[in-house]
């Protein structure tokens, strides 16, 4: 993100890929990690992956709205120049376009993000409509939608193909259509997911989808190498900090059992 006076906006999104400036996202779920990375990033998504990597969960399915306003209200408190996006969770969008729009509403009125984001082409169209005529900024996100990932048979490439390839085009299209500001490409071909950026005027944010996307978008915990053992090949981990924080810890726990700590100065008369 530039040196900037006033905080992004939602327009500067589309704005960016015009001048194409490269859009840098990583998902947040709380306070803290919203002040360290506040201007550093264009975006701060609160995904409904804070249902694996904070709850432990197996998949997003059981993220619950309340869970998502929770970590969205925190994150914007922590932030003042980045956008701040929310996950819709699952069901909380699907059922009826009024539910939708009560629901997405719901977030931004209660946690002062500046948007939502939902997954789904095609079959999202009347939502997305609903919801920018509503006045509340829709991010996209098509090619793997975990939400999904049951009907899709796991964590795999989409888009593979040409019927694939040219459904992803198509469902590309329609979230433009509908108003979207930018649109997610999750695991998708290098090449495909380039064409779709090429055919958008809105930017795409990629996340496994090659270097051709008008931006990208990672797991922080990921990113800073938190979550040990996850390793796919899209992921570059710009730290390693899981074994920073289990040194940190039995340091800690050394020094308690040694009574090293606390020691004079750290008490009081």
């Amino acid at each position: 993100m530039p040196d900037q006076l006033k905080p992004l906006t939602v327009p500067d999104l589309r704005e960016a890929k015009a001048q194409g400036r490269k859009l840098a996202v990583l998902t947040c779920y709380d306070a803290l990690f919203a002040r360290l990375l506040d201007g550093l990033v264009d975006v701060l998504l609160v995904g409904d992956s804070v249902n694996q990597v904070l709850a432990g969960e197996d998949t997003t399915l059981s993220a619950s709205l309340d869970q998502m306003i929770y970590h969205a209200r925190a994150v914007h408190r922590g932030s003042r120049e980045s956008l701040v996006f929310v996950d819709l969770p699952f069901l909380s969008y699907q059922v009826t376009v009024e539910e939708a729009i009560r629901n997405a509403g719901r977030v931004l009125k209660e946690t002062g993000a500046h948007g939502v984001k939902l997954e789904g082409g095609e079959t999202m169209a009347a939502t997305i409509r609903a919801l920018v005529r509503a006045g509340i900024p829709v991010m996209g996100h098509i090619g793997l939608t975990p939400q999904s990932i049951h009907q899709m048979g796991g964590y795999r490439v989409q888009g593979r193909g040409p019927e694939a390839h040219d459904r992803l085009l198509a469902d590309a299209r329609f979230v433009e259509e509908a108003g979207a500001c930018s649109v997610v490409l999750e695991l998708l071909p290098a090449a495909l997911a380039a064409e779709v950026t090429r055919l958008l005027a809105i930017p795409t944010i990629g996340i496994g989808a090659g270097a051709g996307c008008d931006g990208q978008v990672l797991v922080l915990h990921d990113m800073l190498g938190l979550n040990e053992g996850f390793a796919p090949r899209f992921l570059k981990t710009y730290a390693q900090l899981a074994g920073t924080v289990r040194q940190a810890a039995g340091a800690f726990a050394a020094d308690v059992r040694a009574g090293r700590y606390p020691g004079p100065e750290h008490s009081f008369e």
